[in-house]
């Protein structure tokens, strides 16, 4: 356990690493952040802290950097204080407002937080929409393209839009339509997909031309629902992390950008990460996932906790974790009273 006075020098050490990229020395620590100690004391008390695995001396004459374990010290410090880096963030108001002004589909809202994630923090961003198949139909629309082309709509209560041109193997009237549009919401009424198949199949065992096209919507209306499942993932900011010192050589960040690329196994590891509370800070080697063993991963829930989406930033160790905890669970909450 470290002492009171040893945790506000490793404080400021990762408080000065984060600001600079450079090796700190006790002189500076001393200088900028009022530790009220003399130097040699601070020499001592990093010594320890070497000793005892929280920074680390990349050369003999240089100054320390923080390791995991020392991030990870300064993390749990923030946590055990109770800050709400939320709502002290000075950009708080913005964000609220930003969400509070628009109304768009659930991929729209996806890329505009993204992109802000990304605009805010400089740092990649991931955000994940809440599952769509556990999600439930809340209204359903057909609209006549032609004698035999429709377009179909489904929204559902957890905000997802998810549209379909969908081609017909026998025209069908405007009235017809407006029949089998009735049907349709009427049978389909706050269903998952998994019920929505069921009632597929239940058509298909009596057909009928009624039925038949009602069928051939349904499992139009499941395709929605999958695909849209397939695009819950959006990430942002990606080439800002190739002007982050830690990824300046394309070599270090590959890894992670093809984790992005890749998207799906990503994706499953944050909804791992959003089961296990409201925000999770993830550092280095903490990570399990290939390709981020040199990055860290703040991630925060929102929506419903049986579905639940996660905004999330990733980028190096060396990671301003007090802004990024504020950001993450402001965009979060916004999220959250917005759906």
């Amino acid at each position: 356990m470290l002492n009171q006075r040893r945790r506000a020098v490793l404080s400021a050490l990762v408080s000065e690493y984060i600001a600079s990229a450079h090796p700190v020395a006790s002189r500076v620590l001393v200088e900028r952040y009022g530790l009220r100690v003399s130097p040699a004391t601070v020499r001592h008390d990093l010594a320890v802290l070497e000793e005892t695995g929280y920074v680390y001396q990349p050369h003999i004459s240089a100054g320390r950097v923080p390791t995991d374990g020392g991030y990870r010290a300064y993390v749990d410090a923030i946590s055990d204080h109770g800050s709400d880096a939320a709502t002290e963030q000075p950009e708080a108001a913005a964000i609220r407002r930003f969400f509070g002004e628009r109304e768009m589909e659930m991929s729209d809202v996806m890329r505009e937080t993204a992109a802000l994630l990304s605009r805010m923090t400089a740092y990649m961003s991931v955000v994940v929409s809440p599952a769509v198949r556990r999600a439930r139909i809340k209204r359903l629309s057909l609209v006549s393209l032609g004698p035999r082309q429709v377009l179909l709509v489904v929204i559902t209560d957890r905000g997802q839009v998810a549209k379909r041109f969908v081609e017909l193997s026998a025209p069908i009237t405007e009235s017809e339509l407006t029949d089998v549009e009735r049907f349709l919401a009427g049978a389909l009424d706050a269903l998952g997909t998994a019920e929505a198949e069921a009632v597929h199949r239940e058509l298909l065992q009596a057909p009928t031309a009624f039925r038949q096209i009602a069928a051939a919507l349904i499992a139009e209306v499941v395709a929605c629902m999958v695909e849209a499942e397939d695009e819950r993932f959006v990430h942002g900011g990606a080439a800002g992390l190739l002007g982050l010192p830690e990824f300046a050589d394309p070599r270090s960040a590959r890894p992670l950008l093809e984790l992005v690329e890749e998207g799906l196994v990503l994706v499953h590891a944050l909804a791992e990460l959003a089961g296990e509370g409201e925000t999770v800070v993830r550092i280095g080697r903490e990570n399990t996932i290939s390709g981020l063993s040199n990055a860290s991963i703040v991630a925060t829930s929102f929506g419903p906790a049986d579905a639940a989406g996660v905004v999330c930033l990733i980028g190096p160790t060396r990671m301003d974790y007090n802004r990024a905890i504020g950001v993450t669970r402001c965009v979060a909450d916004a999220l959250s009273e917005n759906l």
